[in-house]
């Protein structure tokens, strides 16, 4: 049954194999069972019905709150060679009316609309008679109020789609549903539990960490100083903090944007238009912004306040490496925020059980801040997995830095508090700690206090950062209203008797995330200046991973390029000779700088490569250092297998893919690389594949 599905996701998107849980939803569609779709952001959840959409006789109709993710969508179904549309209250009176019409002539494989446009009697009416196949509900977690984002909207579907003449199948599709978020949607339309598809909401290629013990101004500077180059979110809870980080990120020269719901619509549109085009690179915004959009080449999302629920959270943090790359999501932890989301919570005129829900919601969001377990782990079991395994990579279970026994600085800064009575702010507390000469201070008496001037060694913002930290330990409260006062906590009171030590952690080694590769930022300014000529998003045209494979494979004819993932025969037709002249033009440079090299030094260029190696640098490293390509670096290690010099293998692949790819090289016999390497994981590389196969018969031989 799936054979034809199979066929269209390469044609089509340029995939030759279905992710987790795509082709379960897919086979249900065909087989007209009503579904529900449980997939992590960056899933490939539209696959899940943009395959059975072509596969169909009739239209397609996708039902999304999200405006701005309806235009990204057709616009790459366009690219894909897909006839598509919406009609939505962004378009003009006139261009609604024309795009109804090829509607009811079906001339559409999908059409995208709102949840309101069911709230008009004439376009219900065009619709009950449409040859409607399929309707997909995307967000399907809006129609519980248990969800993150309840929108009452969304209880007309299931009675206007009984009413279609045609007898749609239904597919509805969500990535944060709780287990009582996922029986609610289950029960409004009628789908049984055996017709669920859960593929679980881990996303492995994310790394996340949480951010106390340094000052947040500071590691924000830090950090986008060191990936300054890469593309990302700052979420921040409030209008205003963040017009306060966008002014301040575009006076230290960053290419910054802004979105929150204070600002008018035409502002928003073009501030998001920027950041989809790659003409911004960072956006700071509140959690208005977000909801569907499509860039799929986000390297970090950063929390700088922290969100009120986990659903927001994850579903935010989501938003980064969509492509399948590594990124970041960073949340950057201020107790004084809890205060913050705990205000908007009370504003927001719940009662009872929901505004219960909301209290432990947040304080769900605390507990994340202060485990000492696998970050990833945490987020899985809120949204219902059991025995979650660690993730291995976020920061709770990779950090390895070293911890400072503080014990002594806590105790003067909370003898400090004390003596001051618990009555005042971080900023005169740092000033008295430090030996300011503040007037306050002499207005006060604290210069007579013993603690005033403790800390001269240090600059009132250091002390300020301190304390920061003892209050995100929890040795520290803040108390009172729009001025809080510093109090000590019962654990506080440990560390101040001697009961308890403090240790605070060396400060954080930022690593850059981008895909260090010549060809693949030329690539990437390629696909920028093709995108700007045909006024589209640059990741329309070739995914970050789509480069990043270009990059890897350095494909030079035809047959290879329709090899990389992403690449269909649409986009090869649009786009192959402009690609793959300039990969064969890189090729023939670093061609002709291995031979100047060579000639100059009279020393092969795969021994000044394995020069390297043996000072125990990586094939990255390498690469980066002789600028040339990954895939020469590798070339270069199959040569010195070859002539049995020692290598790392353990660097190369794990003792379990070793025998993996030997027990199937043994399986399948002399049938060549390529079917080998169909027949593995498909994480195993062409390198590893080779480099086992060196293995075996150095082995063998020996």
């Amino acid at each position: 049954m799936l054979e034809k599905p199979l066929q269209y996701l390469k044609q089509y998107f340029g995939y030759d194999k279905f992710r987790p849980g795509q082709e379960a939803i897919i086979r249900n569609l065909l087989e007209k069972r009503n579904t529900v779709g449980i997939m992590p952001t960056g899933g490939g959840k539209s696959i899940c019905y943009q395959i059975p959409a072509l596969l169909f006789q009739g239209t397609t109709l996708v039902i999304s709150p999200l405006i701005s993710l309806m235009k990204d969508q057709v616009d790459a179904l366009h690219h894909h060679g897909i006839a598509s549309t919406y009609i939505n209250s962004s378009l003009p009176e006139a261009e609604t009316e024309q795009r109804l019409n090829a509607m009811q002539n079906g001339e559409y494989r999908l059409v995208y609309i709102t949840p309101e446009r069911l709230g008009n009697q004439s376009f219900l009416g065009i619709l009950k008679e449409m040859d409607i196949s399929l309707v997909a509900i995307d967000e399907a977690h809006c129609m519980s109020q248990w969800g993150h984002d309840f929108r009452p909207n969304y209880l007309r579907i299931f009675p206007f789609v009984q009413m279609i003449k045609s007898q749609p199948v239904i597919l509805a599709l969500t990535a944060t549903a709780t287990p009582r978020v996922k029986l609610d949607i289950c029960s409004h339309l009628e789908i049984t539990e055996e017709n669920t598809v859960a593929t679980g909401f881990s996303r492995d290629n994310l790394f996340f960490s949480i951010i106390k013990e340094e000052n947040r101004e500071t590691f924000l500077s830090r950090y986008l100083e060191k990936n300054k180059e890469e593309a990302g979110i700052i979420y921040a809870a409030t209008r205003k903090t963040v017009d306060q980080l966008y002014t301040r990120l575009v006076k230290s020269g960053y290419n910054a944007g802004r979105y929150h719901a204070g600002m008018s619509e035409k502002e928003r549109t073009l501030e998001q238009e920027r950041f989809l085009k790659d003409d911004t690179s960072i956006m700071v915004a509140t959690s208005a912004f977000g909801m569907g959009i499509d860039k799929s080449n986000v390297r970090f999302v950063i929390h700088y306040q922290i969100p009120k629920n986990m659903e927001n959270y994850y579903q935010e943090a989501g938003r980064a490496g969509r492509d399948g790359l590594d990124s970041e999501c960073i949340l950057l932890y201020s107790s004084q925020d809890l205060r913050v989301q705990r205000y908007l919570i009370d504003q927001s005129n719940k009662e009872g059980e929901l505004l219960d829900q909301e209290v432990r919601m947040l304080n769900i969001m605390k507990d994340y801040c202060f485990t000492e377990g696998c970050l990833q782990a945490f987020i899985l079991r809120y949204f219902g997995e059991t025995d979650p395994q660690d993730c291995g990579h976020c920061e709770n279970c990779s950090d390895e830095r070293s911890s400072i026994d503080a014990t002594t600085d806590a105790q003067k800064v909370l003898s400090c508090i004390v003596r001051m009575g618990e009555r005042f702010g971080r900023t005169l507390v740092s000033q008295v700690l430090t030996g300011s000469k503040n007037k306050k201070i002499d207005e006060f008496g604290f210069r007579k206090l013993s603690t005033y001037g403790i800390l001269s060694n240090w600059s009132a913002k250091e002390a300020a950062d301190f304390i920061d930290f003892l209050t995100s330990s929890a040795l520290i409260e803040l108390a009172g209203g729009q001025f809080p006062v510093l109090k000590i906590t019962p654990a506080g009171r440990d560390v101040l008797l001697g009961a308890k030590k403090v240790y605070r952690k060396e400060q954080r080694e930022i690593e850059q995330r981008s895909f260090d590769h010549s060809l693949f930022e030329s690539l990437r300014l390629l696909r920028k200046e093709i995108a700007k000529k045909e006024n589209t998003a640059p990741f329309i045209i070739f995914s970050d991973a789509a480069l990043k494979d270009m990059s890897v494979k350095l494909p030079v004819s035809d047959a290879d390029f329709l090899k990389v993932k992403g690449v269909g025969a649409q986009k090869f037709e649009k786009y192959g000779a402009v690609f793959l002249e300039a990969i064969r033009s890189f090729v023939q440079e670093q061609s002709g700088s291995e031979k100047a090299e060579q000639e100059k030094n009279h020393v092969p260029s795969y021994l000044l490569t394995y020069q390297l190696y043996q000072h125990g640098k990586n094939t990255e490293e390498i690469a980066k250092e002789r600028d040339l390509s990954i895939a020469s670096i590798e070339n270069h290690l199959i040569k010195c297998m070859e002539e049995n010099r020692e290598i790392r293998w353990n660097e190369i692949f794990t003792e379990e893919e070793f025998e993996l790819i030997e027990k199937t090289a043994e399986e399948l016999g002399e049938q060549g690389l390529k079917v080998l390497k169909e027949a593995l994981p498909e994480h195993l590389t062409y390198f590893q594949i080779k480099a086992a196969l060196m293995k075996k018969t150095a082995s063998d031989g020996a």
